[in-house]
């Protein structure tokens, strides 16, 4: 138990190496693919956060929430990158982002378990903001679906290792609850400014 907790704490360690940028959307997608788009995650905080705090969030409901919200939350990233690259306009971008990690940071910390119906139509929610977000550079990218498969690839990555950090302290309730404040602070920080 102690090397995967570990090896999942090494993994997260490195994504927070790359995210350099308080937003993964500031940095130009020219002629981007596949490659480009698996890093796009890693490259934002709030993003990075989000992703990994809905399997955290996911693996302490339990049950079939493991893998539906975490699920749902990809499936409706996706659907947000479409709406992006057809030209819906979807104002407030940024703070629902914002939203989203404090939200995250705040179900973690106090460890409430909401329904898993409810979890996955707020976590859906949210996922389409983050897919609009990343949606925007799609239309530049050089290979748009190759980017589009890079960053769903890599935010199911991001929840695995939610899952895996969740599972890990679920016995550990202080660093719960510290991990999921931090999150929070983060979050309100990135609404603040934005």
């Amino acid at each position: 138990m102690k090397t995967r907790t570990l090896l999942l704490s090494g993994v997260a360690g490195i994504g927070f190496l790359f995210a350099n940028s308080v937003s993964a959307h500031t940095f130009g997608a020219h002629g981007a693919g596949f490659g480009e788009g698996l890093a796009h995650p890693l490259l934002g905080i709030d993003h990075l956060l989000a992703m990994i705090a809905v399997g955290f969030w996911a693996a302490q409901l339990g049950g079939k929430a493991l893998w539906q919200v975490p699920l749902a939350f990809v499936a409706m990233m996706a659907g947000g990158a479409l709406i992006a690259n057809i030209g819906i306009d979807a104002s407030l971008v940024e703070a629902m982002i914002a939203a989203s990690v404090i939200f995250l940071g705040l179900m973690i910390a106090g460890s409430i378990k909401l329904p898993p119906s409810v979890s996955v139509i707020v976590v859906s929610a949210f996922a389409l903001f983050h897919g609009y977000a990343h949606g925007l550079e799609m239309p530049q990218a050089g290979a748009p679906l190759a980017y589009g498969a890079g960053f769903v690839l890599a935010t199911g990555c991001l929840h695995l290792i939610g899952v895996g950090l969740g599972i890990s302290a679920s016995r550990m309730r202080i660093l719960t609850r510290v991990g999921g404040a931090a999150i929070a602070a983060t979050g309100l920080y990135l609404l603040v400014g934005a």
